[in-house]
């Protein structure tokens, strides 16, 4: 279920909630919602709100942390990959082979994380066995001097840590976000805008500005929703750099 799809659920139940709390002021006894009653109405729907506002703002923070993790290894791999390919340039007409395969190695490596393809697991075998072979024809190279020894040995450096990174990114959940926090966030909001309805007599102006924090909350929602699938949905991150890294030869 899409980010955006979960956010109008939840505002469509948000407002639900309030119709309900507008219904029940009309319908329960006065003593119920005045006196003692009111007071332990107040405290409660408090500690509600702020168990609440704590878990959205954790959820907030760590949804974020982890999108921030994701783009810069993302960072790092178009990094790895211009590295390798300049140092198979500085190798030689020998390098030349390799650095036609890591061209096509970087449109397999986008198409497996971003899952542009119709079969991601055939998709990632297929890329591992072309990493394989890219790192083993690396090892096969004979260098005929020093310099050569030495940018064989960083690139291999470089090539391991591009397939670990690859392997990292394409492993990463579709949606890192737990499900039960999302529904038990809602189930505390309805709450929350219920009670509030229900303290005091329904006039346009409470009504709209119980709309707009409604709003408020489900935009909240979408964000860590949508902060939880960093390569799907209107904010994934971006696969222009990665594609394009590489000039053409």
């Amino acid at each position: 279920m899409s980010a955006v799809l979960v956010a109008l659920c939840a505002l469509g139940l948000i407002l639900l909630a309030t119709l309900l709390g507008v219904l029940l002021r009309h319908v329960l006894p006065e003593k119920h919602l005045s006196g003692d009653s009111k007071d332990v109405i107040k405290l409660a729907t408090a500690l509600v709100a702020t168990m609440a506002a704590l878990v959205t703002a954790l959820l907030f923070a760590s949804t974020r942390a982890s999108y921030e993790a994701t783009n810069s290894q993302v960072g790092q791999l178009t990094a790895n990959v211009i590295e390798l390919d300049r140092l198979l340039q500085d190798y030689g007409a020998e390098g030349f082979a390799l650095r036609q395969a890591l061209r096509q190695d970087v449109i397999a490596i986008v198409n497996t994380i971003w899952r542009d393809e119709t079969s991601p697991n055939q998709t990632a075998a297929q890329d591992s066995v072309s990493e394989a072979r890219v790192i083993t024809r690396l090892r096969q190279l004979a260098p005929s001097d020093p310099l050569q020894t030495s940018l064989q040995a960083r690139a291999s450096m470089v090539s391991n840590a591009l397939a670990q990174i690859q392997l990292a990114l394409f492993s990463h959940p579709e949606d890192s976000l737990s499900k039960p926090f999302v529904c038990v966030l809602v189930l505390w909001l309805c709450f929350i805008f219920g009670t509030f309805a229900m303290s005091a007599d329904a006039n346009g102006t409470m009504l709209s500005v119980l709309f707009f924090c409604a709003l408020s909350a489900a935009s909240a929602i979408y964000l860590i929703l949508e902060l939880g699938q960093p390569f799907d949905g209107l904010m994934q991150i971006s696969s222009g750099a990665l594609r394009h890294a590489l000039p053409p030869l």
